[in-house]
């Protein structure tokens, strides 16, 4: 498959926490000539199995489908809307920026008016959609319904490129590119290819999904931030230098046994590589370590930056390195 131009298909489809369906469909129709069974667990999340000769082994790698937004609230009588945040929302980034709902209706977040931008919070936010009753509001908008930021890819120079979400639709992609490389390939073990729900708002669909599987060892692939930025807190990641093995963030400390082992298969097949400590932030890797009995879980990373903007940029290098990566690992572990 074309990576970047199925990142961007990816990217196109809203998907806040909670309402995942239309990504789940697209990924679905992607990865079913790849595997033995597909499935929609109870939480929504979309399990897909290749299935090993003898089974004894069951390795689950975990990319979660849905995206930070904003949910209705309450309509004005002069027809703007108000919102909450689902998932990490930055209010002032986000400020004066195009949004469209679930249901494609398009509007732009703004602050209130007396607003200082070190003030802006998510009670002094609206989306403005164009009505000017709350009557007109109404017959685009319910209370409940969801927005999301203008979803956009675009190419950057050399192998960059930015828009969003890339968080995680980076890691979707992933996944199935590595099932498409997968697929005449032979293996012992079970591998299940899970595209979790609600990661954003405390990693839910992983830990159904991982009790349900109680796999032997898990690898949860997801962005990570940089320290290439100016002004950048220090951190060994950047953009371009290979896909991020991660070692411990503030949610997890990754099992030393699949640090290990990615390490010296990254060594093995020349794959660039760079180690991952991110003092903020967690992923869906440490709720699969610790549902049901416990597994073996580790992670492999896409160096973002912007993690949470309009611009989310990373490189298209480090993808095709995490791809191969876990390729690489299944084929040495399965």
């Amino acid at each position: 498959m074309n990576l970047y131009t199925t990142l961007k298909e990816l990217c196109l489809v809203p998907g806040i926490s909670g309402r995942e369906k239309n990504v789940r469909a697209a990924i679905e129709k992607k990865i079913a000539p790849f595997v033995n069974e597909v499935r929609t667990d109870t939480l929504g999340n979309l399990i897909a199995l290749k299935k090993g000769r003898t089974g004894e082994k069951r390795i689950m790698l975990c990319a979660h489908m849905d995206e930070i937004g904003y949910l209705v609230n309450f309509i004005e009588d002069n027809g703007l809307i108000r919102v909450g945040a689902i998932g990490g929302v930055g209010f002032a980034n986000s400020a004066y920026s195009k949004v469209v709902s679930e249901n494609g209706v398009a509007g732009f977040l703004a602050p209130d008016a007396s607003v200082a931008p070190a003030d802006i919070v998510a009670d002094k936010m609206y989306i403005d959609i164009g009505a000017s009753t709350k009557k007109e509001a109404e017959r685009k908008v319910r209370i409940g319904d969801s927005f999301v930021g203008e979803p956009s890819l675009c190419k950057l120079y050399g192998k960059r490129v930015a828009g969003r979400p890339i968080d995680d639709r980076v890691g979707c992609l992933v996944l199935l590119a590595v099932a498409e490389s997968l697929k005449d390939v032979e293996l012992d073990a079970d591998i299940y290819f899970v595209f979790s729900v609600q990661e954003e708002v405390g990693c839910r669909g992983s830990i159904t999904a991982t009790y349900a599987i109680a796999p032997t060892e898990a690898i949860c692939v997801d962005v990570t931030s940089t320290g290439d930025r100016p002004g950048s807190k220090p951190m060994a990641c950047a953009l371009g230098k290979g896909a991020a093995i991660k070692i411990k963030d503030r949610s997890v400390i990754c099992h030393e046994e699949i640090v290990n082992a990615l390490e010296s298969i990254a060594k093995e097949n020349k794959i660039p590589v760079q180690k991952e400590i991110l003092a903020f932030g967690g992923t869906d890797t440490s709720s699969m370590q610790l549902t049901g009995a416990g597994c073996k879980a580790g992670a492999v990373s896409i160096p973002t930056r912007n993690v949470h903007t309009s611009v989310e940029c990373c490189d298209m290098g480090d993808v095709e390195a995490a791809v191969k990566l876990i390729e690489k690992y299944l084929v040495a572990r399965g």
